[in-house]
């Protein structure tokens, strides 16, 4: 039996977006996460950036492993049972990485006044473009080991504050690349997006072209895409079918009867 039931994930997700998209209070709350004219407290804790940053270099050797955390907990002086820091252990060394590059795309990403493309000036929709393959190639050092960290998050546990985090990133997406829409249409670019970016995401782990030349084409093509009816639920249900299966085969090769 499969681990994730593909309607109750379908469920978060629009729940997840939708509860951003109520109204322009809640819009504001919900956007919480990108409001750098306030101060907000650290996603992590000084223990667990100091253990999670160090344990994010031994992934690409170690994978998104136990055995990664206790190398990055040796290397900041802590001992292996550090890790226990870390109430959701692996899947939090997961959402740190998630968290930190979606952090860092407002300085990864600057969009000069006036910066020109072919001549053009630069309009929100090349500037979301722009901020979604810039994420997308953030993921390149760990890409080896991608696959089974979308197989983590698509376990039952996890889903939730996966799908969460999607929407936090199309959001900050949206918002960077300077999108000011408080209609309907905040919660239907964020849909998309979402579901445009999470099947570009599982094209990505399968791409052997040269400096992934085909996710950019394949992330174009769904961009050019995006009116199309049903693309929302549709580019989820690829992340939550791909997933779904991946995480079987996972657990399967670690000896879970399934």
């Amino acid at each position: 039996m499969s681990p994730l039931r593909l309607p109750t994930y379908h469920q978060s997700a629009l729940g997840t977006l939708r509860a951003a998209a109520r109204g322009p209070a809640a819009r504001r709350r919900a956007r919480f996460y990108h409001s750098y004219d306030h101060s907000q407290p650290p996603p992590f804790t000084p223990a667990e950036s100091a253990i999670l940053s160090a344990a994010i270099s031994h992934v690409p050797r170690h994978g998104f492993t136990i055995n990664a955390l206790k190398q990055g907990a040796r290397d900041v002086g802590y001992l292996d049972v550090s890790t226990n820091l870390l109430p959701r252990g692996v899947f939090d060394l997961i959402n740190y990485h998630l968290v930190t590059q979606r952090l860092a795309l407002k300085d990864s990403v600057q969009f000069a006044e006036g910066q020109q493309a072919g001549g053009k000036t630069l309009g929100v929709g090349a500037k979301v473009r722009a901020l979604t393959l810039a994420r997308l190639r953030a993921n390149q050092g760990v890409i080896d080991c991608w696959q089974e960290a979308l197989a983590i998050m698509a376990q039952p546990s996890y889903v939730a504050a996966s799908v969460a985090e999607l929407a936090r990133l199309a959001d900050e997406i949206w918002f960077l690349a300077g999108d000011t829409s408080v209609d309907t249409s905040w919660y239907t670019k964020r849909a998309s997006l979402s579901a445009i970016y999470s099947a570009t995401d599982v094209f990505m782990t399968q791409d052997r072209s040269r400096n992934f030349t085909e996710t950019e084409e394949f992330l174009d093509a769904r961009l050019e895409d995006s009116n199309r009816i049903g693309l929302f639920l549709g580019g989820l249900g690829e992340w939550a079918d791909y997933t779904a299966h991946s995480a079987v085969n996972v657990l399967r090769s670690k000896g879970v009867r399934m």
